[in-house]
């Protein structure tokens, strides 16, 4: 989508006691780095490429603000009376009193260790994460534990990953500098908000961000994983822990903080399917297609992180199907630019002893050698940034086994970065998302399923519960599913 119909769309939007006006803009940037169950769902017009936007449980009422965008207040302050605001091409009606409004953009990604010594650490908050391991109700009081088990033993296999790529994980800085172009965008198009970055298993966690939006007195929120297709593991994860953050009831401080629980929320659950999306990662491939000798003959071979079976057949995890469209959606638009190659989708990076979504990565990659595949080009479609898994497994461990499977030439695109046209679509979704945010309500969250709590009926299942795992753990399965873990 461009800039021009972005601006339409707002222009024919309404806003509880207000209405958007806005003009078009012009808009272009870049940035620089090296290759190394939901409440309400609003899907917008044909023309917005049927953005999936959702407003995380909401409240009835709504306080009604005056929504202007200044790109020359870099705190994105903005007063104004009852009546209409005009700034910059934008107008705003307001049936309120004086509103400032602040936007703020949180942009949700995994994290990965700094450094050697993190790595540990944060497996272990990786495999504590019950959207990632899932133990049945009964063996939930393993979940510390097993995980604290399986980030011991596998951290040394995991060090050598990443010393092989610098001694840590890019992803920090990479994500940063996503958040800094993004803010340069949304300035550009006449919007000014803060950026701000939350990241699932390491620094800067979630959390840290969260209270930096409240510091900062923010009045509306765009929540933007950097996912672009949906999952249990990846997305759903991270909307569960801000679900926690402005409505557990378990957090007694957060229940009783005014501001976050009138704070209007709007999330992007998935992109995928977005033109600006899907143009960049067909320019990517088309530029990386040119690097060989016969571009003709290179099979494009597209590598998703995987996820278990029982996500997407018992938990209706829409992950493949949207990986699936999505492979469709680009090698459309490379065959509308005469791009014919044949091409392949495989799911890299399993662990444990659950079937995943198949094919597998490193089976395919013998099999396509074998057939006498020659020129192979790995499109690691599910990262937007360099990390251990394209930097190490696609780069080093992938490309070696398919040499010596008998594919001769090897080529990678790389991740969208900061690519400008990838930037550009993502600002369009945070404005075309704007005017969904709705504020949250802990009444209404059922995302957190509490129990009263009988000391008894507890110890009771411990015991009962670590007798069983006691027999199960000493079971040949069992060990052999361990194995698998390491």
């Amino acid at each position: 989508m461009d800039v021009k119909s972005s601006s339409a769309l707002l222009s024919n939007t309404n806003f509880s006691g207000f209405t958007l006006r806005n003009s078009d803009h012009a808009f272009s940037t870049s940035c620089s780095y090296p290759r190394s169950p939901m409440a309400v769902s609003c899907q917008l017009s044909k023309n917005s490429h049927h953005e999936n936007v959702t407003s995380l449980p909401l409240s009835n009422t709504l306080t009604n603000h005056c929504l202007t965008f200044d790109k020359r207040n870099p705190l994105g302050k903005t007063f104004c009376s009852a009546g209409v605001c005009t700034y910059d091409g934008v107008a705003v009606e307001s049936h309120s009193g004086i509103v400032e409004e602040k936007v703020g953009v949180l942009l949700l990604n995994l994290g990965g260790p700094d450094k050697l010594d993190d790595v540990q650490p944060f497996l272990y908050n990786l495999f504590a994460d019950p959207d990632i391991i899932r133990l049945p109700r009964l063996f939930r009081f393993l979940q510390r534990p097993l995980a604290q088990l399986i980030s011991v033993l596998r951290a040394p296999k995991s060090k050598e990953g990443y010393a092989a790529i610098g001694g840590g994980s890019p992803l920090r800085k990479i994500t940063d500098e996503q958040a800094n172009a993004l803010k340069m965008a949304l300035e550009a198009m006449k919007v000014s908000a803060n950026v701000y970055v939350g990241m699932r298993y390491w620094y800067p966690f979630t959390e840290e961000a969260i209270q930096q939006i409240k510091r900062d007195r923010i009045t509306r929120l765009v929540v933007l994983p950097l996912y672009p297709q949906y999952s249990i593991s990846t997305t759903g994860s991270s909307i569960r822990v801000l679900q926690s953050l402005f409505s557990s009831k378990l957090d007694l401080t957060v229940r009783k903080d005014a501001h976050l629980s009138k704070l209007p929320v709007a999330v992007i659950k998935s992109w995928y399917q977005r033109e600006g999306y899907v143009k960049s990662m067909a320019d990517l491939i088309a530029k990386e297609l040119e690097t060989f000798s016969e571009p003709s003959e290179v099979m494009i071979f597209f590598s998703a992180h995987g996820v278990p079976v029982s996500y997407v057949e018992n938990s209706g995890d829409p992950y493949k199907d949207q990986m699936e469209e999505c492979i469709f959606l680009i090698m459309q638009e490379l065959k509308a630019r005469g791009i014919e190659n044949k091409h392949t989708l495989a799911y890299q990076s399993r662990v444990g002893p659950v079937q995943w979504l198949k094919p597998y990565t490193d089976e395919v990659l013998v099999e396509l050698g074998q057939s006498g595949v020659k020129s192979l080009l790995a499109v690691p479609v599910s990262f937007v940034s360099e990390h251990i898994e394209t930097l190490e497994e696609i780069d080093m461990e992938y490309k070696e086994l398919a040499l010596e499977s008998g594919i001769k030439n090897w080529g990678r695109v790389p991740a969208l970065g900061c690519t400008s046209s990838f930037i550009t679509d993502l600002a369009e979704a945070v404005v075309e998302a704007l005017p969904s945010a709705t504020a949250m309500s802990a009444s209404s969250d059922t995302s957190i399923v509490e129990e009263d709590h009988d000391p008894i009926r507890d110890v009771v299942k411990l015991l009962f519960g670590s007798v069983l795992a006691f027999l199960l753990l000493l079971s040949p399965k069992m060990i052999s599913a361990v194995k698998n873990y390491l």
